[in-house]
């Protein structure tokens, strides 16, 4: 639910998306959907890729398809753009920071990767290639695409991409459970997303 509000704040903030959010507002405006309804057609699409890459999902796999787009178009339907500029600045710096927290209390409870970061270890292990290689090869066609389509890009995407790789490992950290060695978690945790994805922390 946080990574959904977080993206819906930062959407409102109008300063700039998540690569993957920038996808789902693309793709939303050329469908006629509402952007959390293209998260989850998304998240299923990239879920079938898990097929031939032989990944598993799991609870949080499913809940993360669902919950986060549901989360983020109620969050739009809750939350009003704010008008002045330093608002807009401090809400994306407060979504950014949420979605750090969310990152940390999704995964450590370790029941199973969101379908974009399945795809990119599932890629990853397939290819041989680094988990650091295929994720920024993901996330540049991502954004390259959305960006294509008419999504959101801007200073928000760079601080996004920037910030969450620390925010997500100092938050898995700060939640780990208990007989959870902190590498192990650290690992486990590949930011897709969000879209609203899980980031490198590495």
């Amino acid at each position: 639910m946080l990574y959904g509000v977080s993206a819906g704040l930062q959407l409102r903030a109008g300063l700039g998306l998540a690569p993957w959010d920038v996808l789902n507002q693309g793709i939303a405006r050329h469908a006629g959907l509402s952007i959390g309804t293209a998260s989850i057609v998304i998240g299923a699409v990239v879920l079938l890729l898990w097929i031939p890459l032989r990944q598993r999902p799991g609870l949080g796999t499913v809940s993360n398809v669902l919950v986060i787009g549901l989360a983020l178009d109620a969050t739009l339907s809750l939350a009003p753009a704010p008008g002045p500029l330093w608002a807009r600045i401090v809400l994306l710096l407060f979504a950014v920071a949420l979605c750090g927290v969310a990152t940390g209390l999704y995964i450590s409870p370790r029941f199973g990767p969101g379908p974009r970061d399945g795809l990119m270890t599932g890629l990853h292990r397939r290819t041989g290639r680094s988990v650091r290689l295929v994720r920024t090869c993901i996330e540049v066609a991502v954004l390259a695409t959305g960006f294509a389509l008419g999504g959101s890009a801007g200073a928000g995407t760079v601080l996004y991409a920037l910030a969450i790789g620390p925010l997500s490992q100092f938050f898995l950290r700060f939640f780990e459970l208990p007989g959870t060695p902190s590498a192990i978690v650290a690992e486990s945790a590949p930011p897709v997303t969000s879209g609203t994805e899980v980031p490198d922390p590495v």
